[in-house]
């Protein structure tokens, strides 16, 4: 039995810790909208669906696999998504820089990496990733500064 999209993306959301008002400001339509959806009032367009494949980090075809969503629009809905946002790009990117730096990590490269993580800070309107910003930004601080 195929199971029901809105139940897929209202566990998913769920998983996340989100709330119906969370995933609607993510994807841009109301919180009514993202509760027809999972209640299964309404059907997801190609576009919601890509978008929404791209917050629970799958592909489009992935997301509504073995459920209910109609073949015909299955066919149109893109191969790929965005799964990451700037800021899991750049806390990705400094992770990495940090790995292989170890202990070492140069004042230089630490200070480029504040004022990166900086400006990303000031363009982020969420709030759960301007904390984990606001959070590698106080661990670079408390990396000693050498030299």
């Amino acid at each position: 039995m195929l199971e029901n999209l809105g139940r897929r993306v209202a566990r998913l959301r769920g998983a996340r810790g989100w709330t119906q008002q969370e995933l609607a400001s993510r994807l841009g339509v109301s919180r009514a909208a993202v509760s027809h959806l999972e209640a299964g009032v309404t059907i997801a367009g190609e576009r919601t669906v890509t978008l929404l494949a791209g917050l629970f980090k799958l592909e489009p075809h992935e997301l509504v696999a073995g459920t209910n969503y109609p073949p015909a629009k299955a066919e149109r809905l893109p191969v790929v998504a965005c799964r990451y946002t700037e800021v899991e790009l750049q806390l990705r990117l400094l992770d990495a820089d940090i790995g292989r730096a170890g202990p070492g990590f140069e004042p230089l490269v630490a200070d480029e990496w504040r004022r990166r993580l900086t400006k990303v800070l000031a363009d982020t309107q969420d709030q759960g990733e301007r904390r984990l910003v606001e959070e590698a930004l106080a661990t670079l601080g408390r990396r000693p500064r050498l030299g």
